[in-house]
């Protein structure tokens, strides 16, 4: 099929030319003098992108499931109990990976679509009046419907109930491209991973920690190697690693910050809303729904619900084989019924202007009752009129 494939899933994201031509260097000696000239920047302007002063950034080469049990395994204590709501397949997985590292799981369920709860969540604090919950695990952008929650509402929930618990947030796919600001929303462990907001190809788990979190360190009894922090701390000290990194994908980390510190964060957020809400507003003119319901929207990725009698499925499979698009698979309890267009990372109007009308065909291949053109009209009219 002539022309690229067209990627349009919530991670791994689009990577510019620049980032590509970054990481296109020669190996080099991660034991040099000069190492910590490329290391110790990245550290530092990490805390930017975090918007954090007062804590620490860290970079493990791995990914961001690997940032679940780096912050848990650390910050926490062998058998403990932690707090999480599933309304989602990650927020799922994550209470997976808590359970097979033995601690004690206190899952809530939510209906796919919302997030957390946060007057539940208050509650329940409150009723453990002898503080046995230790972190409350947040998702904070859940992929796999479009959906992104309250976490400075999490913060205060915490809050209200003058309840101790570290606060963990998952910022995989809305760390550097949604709203997100460390110390002023008092999170303690945040995760991201190198292949959404920052634009890379998936192999970095980037953290950030509080003090009070880096505290608890000295605290855990919790068996760990690679993925110690002090062994990293230790060696960050001094702009180095404990272990052999990927030093190409150093290289395009740095190049990534310098993108979105040239950009601004404010306006990197400004973006990925604009161009989220004119895939929303495609969504509307279509007459569908999205999996995320009133408030609870996502700026990174939406959902699309197809209706009963149809697979969403098919919709990917025809987009892909016909038209060469790759969209997001409905996973575990939406498998076949959503689709999902990723709007993150690399893209501007022309691109999701592409994808809406992609979706168009191939919807209609499959019999989906939409009138021709009327999301691509629609997005059309919302990026002009909002356009700088």
């Amino acid at each position: 099929m002539a022309g690229r494939n067209h990627l349009f899933v919530p991670g791994p994201t689009n990577t510019p030319h620049e980032i590509l031509s970054a990481m296109h260097v020669p190996m080099e000696d991660h034991r040099s003098p000069i190492f910590p000239k490329l290391l110790s920047p990245i550290l530092e302007d990490l805390k930017k992108v975090f918007r954090t002063e007062t804590g620490q950034c860290f970079v493990f080469p791995a990914t961001g499931t690997a940032g679940w049990e780096v912050a848990m395994t650390n910050c926490l204590n062998m058998g403990d109990k932690v707090l999480i709501y599933r309304f989602g397949q990650f927020g799922h997985l994550w209470a997976e990976a808590a359970k097979k590292l033995g601690f004690d799981v206190e899952i809530h369920q939510v209906e796919w679509g919302k997030g957390i709860p946060l007057d539940h969540l208050e509650t329940r604090l409150k009723e453990d009046k002898n503080h046995e919950i230790k972190a409350v695990l947040a998702t904070h952008n859940e992929t796999s419907t479009g959906v992104t929650c309250d976490i400075p509402g999490v913060r205060k929930a915490l809050d209200a109930a003058n309840h101790p618990a570290l606060l963990f947030s998952d910022g995989v796919s809305a760390i550097g491209s949604i709203d997100f600001r460390q110390d002023e929303w008092g999170v303690d462990a945040s995760i991201a991973g190198s292949q959404k907001g920052f634009m890379l190809p998936a192999g970095l788990a980037i953290l950030g920690f509080s003090q009070k979190a880096l505290a608890a360190v000295d605290n855990s009894n919790f068996p760990r190697s690679f993925f110690s922090l002090k062994d990293m701390a230790a060696s960050n000290k001094d702009g180095y690693t404990p272990y052999t990194p990927s030093t190409p994908m150093l290289y395009g980390l740095r190049k990534a910050l310098e993108l979105l510190l040239e950009e601004g964060m404010e306006n990197v957020y400004a973006r990925h809303h604009r161009l989220g809400e004119g895939v929303r507003r495609a969504v509307a003119a279509w007459g569908l729904q999205t999996c995320a319901q009133e408030g609870w929207a996502s700026d990174t990725v939406t959902a699309i619900v197809v209706p009963a009698d149809k697979d969403a499925r098919h919709v990917i499979s025809t987009a892909y084989s016909k038209y060469n698009i790759s969209l997001g698979a409905g996973l575990s309890e939406v498998a076949g019924k959503v689709f999902r267009i990723g709007h993150v990372g690399d893209m501007n109007d022309v691109s999701l202007l592409g994808a809406i009308a992609g979706v168009e065909m191939a919807m209609l291949d499959n019999g989906i009752d939409i009138k021709p053109g009327s999301g691509v009209a629609a997005a059309i009219e919302y990026y002009r009129s909002s356009a700088k």
